[in-house]
C-alpha cells in the first residue's frame, strides 16, 4: 500500500458504537449499532437460535445443548465488541431465563462472559419497551402493540407517544408448541384461554391497529408478502387488513408452512413456529377487534435505546433525522438540503398547495434526500436514488411514504414524466402523494439549476403567487443566474400548478 489510508467518511461522528446483546427464548442476538441518534443505524447484526426457552415449560429448566450454544454465541459476541470498539453495551434477557429453574445459574455464566451486569426484564418491562420500540419506529402509533418471542407473548397498549399498561401471557411459539404437543387445535384453545383474561383496552375508530413484534410474525408476514407478489421487500411498516392477516393465519395453521409454494422465503429452522405465530395473531386480532396488522421491526431493542436519549432527541421526527443524516454523508452540501426545506415551504404555502402533517413532514425528509444520487452517472441518477430511498433503513415513515419520498427525488433527477419510474412505486403511492411528489421534483428541478446545489442562493430568492401567475424573484446581485434552463423548469413547475411562470430580477 503506497500510503495510509484516509478515515471512512461513511459513518457520522458524534459517540462510538452501541451495541445490544438480547437472550431471548428462541434466539439469542447482538445488535451493534453506529451511535446514539434518533435513528439507530445498524452497523452489525447476527443472532444464533439456541432455543433456550425449548423445554421449559415441561422440565422447568434451560436444556444444556441450547444453553452450549447460547454461550458460544455469547463468546463470540464479546469478541466482536472488543474488535468493533463498542463505547456501550446493553445486556437483557427475557422469558426463558426468568423463568428456568436454573436461569440464575445461567445468567452468572453470561455475565462471566460478557464482563456486564445481565438485565433480566419482567413481563411488564418486556411489554414496555416493545411499545417503546414501536414509538420509536412507527411514526404517532395508535392501538394495541404485541410482541411474541420464543416463551412470552407481551400485549400493550399504545397511543401516539407513550404505552399504557402491559400484560405478559405464556404463549411464546416454543411454549405453545410445547404445551400443545404440536397440535393446532390445542394451540387454539391454549391462546384462547390464556387470553380470555385480558382486558381488551378500549380503542377509538381509527385505532383499532394492531403492531406485530417478533420474529416469528416478521417471518409470517414475509411469507404474505411472497404470497401476494408485493412490489417492495421492506418488513418495517408492513401493513396488512385484519382480515387478509387472518385468513392468513388460517391458511398456515391448516397446512403448515413446507407445503406451501413460497415457503423457502422463511429459514427452515423458522418454519416450525409459524403455525403456533399464526394461532396468536389470529386469536388477538380476534380479540381485539382490529381493523388492520402493521410490521414492527423495532422493538425491546430498540425501545430501551430509545428511553436512554435525551427528550429532544426522543421528540425529533425519525424519517427527517434520518434523511438529515444521509444528506450530510452523501449531498454536495448538506446546508443547500437544509435551505430548500424553508424554500419549498414558502412555495408551498404561497401556492395554497394543501398539505396534511404527514405530507409536510415527507416533503422536508425528500429535500433532505434531493442530493444523494449526485456521484451517479446522470443518466441513472433518478433510479439509483429512487432505488437507495425506497430500501433505507428508514424508521417513522410507511411504504407508501417511502414511495412518495423515491418518487419526488426520482422526478428531480429524471424529470417530470413517468418513463422509467418504478411500477412498484407507483403502485405503492396514492394519486394524491404521487401528484404531491411531482410537484415538489419540479421545485427541486428549479432550486437544482438555479444554485448548482450550492448553499446561500436560494434564502435570497422568493416566490410569489396570484390567481393568474407565480412569480420567482431573483435579487439583482444574483442577475447572472437567470437563464433559459432556470426559465424553463420554473414554466414546467407552473403548469403543473395550472398557472404561468415568470421571472423577475429585481432593481439593485
Amino acid at each position: 500500500m503506497a500510503g495510509k489510508l484516509p478515515p471512512a467518511r461513511g459513518r457520522l461522528n458524534g459517540s462510538g458504537p452501541i451495541a445490544v446483546i438480547d437472550i431471548g427464548s428462541n434466539s439469542v442476538r447482538l445488535v451493534v449499532y453506529e451511535r446514539r441518534s434518533r435513528t439507530p443505524t445498524t452497523l452489525f447484526n447476527e443472532k444464533v437460535l439456541a432455543g433456550l426457552g425449548r423445554g421449559v415449560a415441561s422440565t422447568g429448566k434451560l436444556a444444556e445443548a441450547s444453553v452450549a450454544m447460547a454461550l458460544a454465541a455469547l463468546k463470540r459476541f464479546r469478541s466482536l465488541c472488543e474488535h468493533i470498539g463498542i463505547e456501550s453495551l446493553y445486556v437483557i434477557a427475557t422469558a426463558a431465563a426468568r423463568d428456568a429453574s436454573n436461569g440464575p445459574q445461567f445468567v452468572q455464566e453470561v455475565e462471566s462472559i460478557l464482563g456486564v451486569p445481565v438485565r433480566i426484564l419482567d413481563g411488564g418491562e418486556e411489554a414496555y419497551y416493545s411499545a417503546l420500540g414501536v414509538i420509536a419506529g412507527v411514526w404517532k402509533p395508535c392501538g394495541i402493540v404485541g410482541d411474541m418471542g420464543g416463551g412470552s407473548l407481551e400485549l400493550v397498549k399504545v397511543d401516539g407517544a407513550a404505552p399504557y399498561g402491559g400484560q405478559t401471557f405464556p404463549l411464546g411459539g416454543l411454549r405453545l408448541q410445547e404445551e400443545s404437543e404440536g397440535d393446532i387445535v390445542k394451540a387454539q384453545k391454549i391462546a384462547e384461554d390464556s387470553l380470555s383474561k385480558y382486558v381488551w383496552p378500549e380503542l377509538n375508530p381509527g385505532e383499532r391497529n394492531f403492531y406485530a413484534v417478533g420474529g416469528t410474525w416478521r417471518s409470517l408476514a414475509r411469507m404474505h408478502m411472497a404470497m401476494k407478489g408485493y412490489p417492495m421487500h421492506v418488513m418495517h411498516n408492513y401493513e396488512m387488513s385484519a382480515a387478509e392477516a387472518a385468513d392468513f393465519c388460517k391458511l398456515l395453521m391448516e397446512h403448515g408452512v413446507d407445503s406451501l409454494e413460497f415457503a423457502n422465503v422463511v429459514s427452515k429452522q423458522r418454519r416450525p413456529l409459524l403455525p403456533f405465530g399464526a394461532v396468536v395473531m389470529e386469536a388477538v386480532l380476534r380479540g381485539m377487534k382490529a381493523d388492520k396488522v402493521v410490521l414492527s421491526a423495532a422493538g425491546v431493542r430498540e425501545g430501551l435505546l430509545h428511553e436512554n436519549l435525551p427528550q429532544e432527541i426522543q421528540d425529533q421526527d425519525p424519517v427527517v433525522e434520518a434523511a438529515r443524516e444521509l444528506a450530510v454523508l452523501r449531498a454536495r452540501s448538506p446546508e443547500h438540503a437544509e435551505e430548500l426545506i424553508a424554500w419549498t415551504d414558502g412555495i408551498f404555502k404561497e401556492l395554497k398547495i394543501d398539505e396534511t402533517e404527514g405530507e409536510r413532514r415527507l416533503r422536508h425528509a425528500a429535500c433532505l434526500l434531493s442530493d444523494l444520487g449526485w456521484r451517479a452517472h446522470p443518466d441513472y441518477r433518478g433510479e439509483q436514488s429512487l432505488n437507495i430511498i425506497a430500501n433505507a433503513t428508514f424508521v417513522g415513515v410507511d411504504h407508501p411514504g417511502r414511495a412518495y419520498l423515491a418518487a419526488a427525488v426520482f422526478y428531480r433527477h429524471q424529470g417530470l414524466g413517468d418513463g422509467g419510474l418504478s411500477p412498484a412505486i407507483r403502485s405503492l403511492s396514492t394519486e394524491r402523494l404521487r401528484e404531491r411528489a411531482r410537484i415538489l421534483g419540479a421545485a427541486l428541478r428549479v432550486a437544482s439549476v438555479l444554485s448548482a446545489s450550492i448553499a446561500g442562493i436560494l434564502p435570497r430568492t422568493s416566490v410569489l403567487a396570484d390567481e393568474e401567475v407565480v412569480l420567482l424573484r431573483i435579487p439583482a446581485s444574483l442577475a447572472p443566474l437567470d437563464g433559459e434552463r432556470v426559465r424553463k423548469r420554473f414554466a414546467q413547475l407552473a403548469k403543473l400548478l395550472g398557472t404561468k411562470g415568470m421571472i423577475a430580477v429585481l432593481p439593485a
